[in-house]
């Protein structure tokens, strides 16, 4: 199922993303669960261990340098994550959007390996997290710090992650119904972000 550019960015505009089933499914599905995690930017929590991780800045922290080998990264299965709802058809579709100026990336580097990132889409003032991934410890967790900090400083409003799990929760992430969601997301897409791949100074 190939879905065009202007398709995928209307549905996430009605508050409705793809997913795949698994790593090797040719389709796709839509979702719009009643039940949305968000991760409100004016609540983001670091916790104690991870600010003083970040004063070590493990790692050299870029954006939209290599969002291909990110989404990618995602897709692969790991110890953690034997499979993925990232298929070959999203991987496409989102390195579309992100030549498009839509789909960003957030990488964690030691030298020049890259070791944790992030991606996920932009559109007026909502940025929608798509997934995330860590081959040492805490860089997607530092990515996603780094994340924060550009979506405050570029006018974002609201950070959708979709579902909500025990490693987000720890940021301050929480659930609110599909109407609320739909209501916040309305209004941030009355508001223009700027996703400024500059260096970001946290820590």
């Amino acid at each position: 199922m190939e879905i065009q550019p202007e398709l995928l960015l209307r549905t996430y505009a009605a508050g409705i993303f793809p997913m795949a089933e698994r790593r090797d499914s040719p389709g796709l599905f839509w979702v719009d669960p009643e039940l949305r995690g968000i991760l409100p930017l004016d609540k983001f929590h670091i916790p104690k261990r991870l600010q003083r991780t970040l004063q070590k800045h493990p790692f050299r922290v870029t954006s939209d340098t290599a969002f291909e080998a990110v989404i990618r990264a995602c897709a692969a299965p790991s110890a953690e994550r034997p499979d993925t709802w990232i298929n070959d058809a999203i991987i496409k579709i989102y390195c579309t959007l992100h030549r498009g100026g839509y789909a960003h990336s957030v990488e964690c580097w030691q030298k020049d390996t890259l070791v944790g990132g992030l991606y996920g889409v932009a559109l007026g003032a909502a940025f929608f997290g798509e997934s995330m991934f860590s081959r040492e410890k805490d860089a997607s967790k530092v990515a996603l710090v780094h994340l924060v900090k550009r979506l405050r400083g570029g006018g974002f409003t609201l950070l959708d992650i979709q579902f909500i799990t025990d490693h987000l929760r720890q940021f301050g992430a929480v659930e609110i119904p599909r109407a609320e969601f739909h209501a916040h997301l309305t209004e941030a897409l009355q508001g223009s972000g700027l996703f400024h791949p500059g260096h970001v100074r946290v820590g």
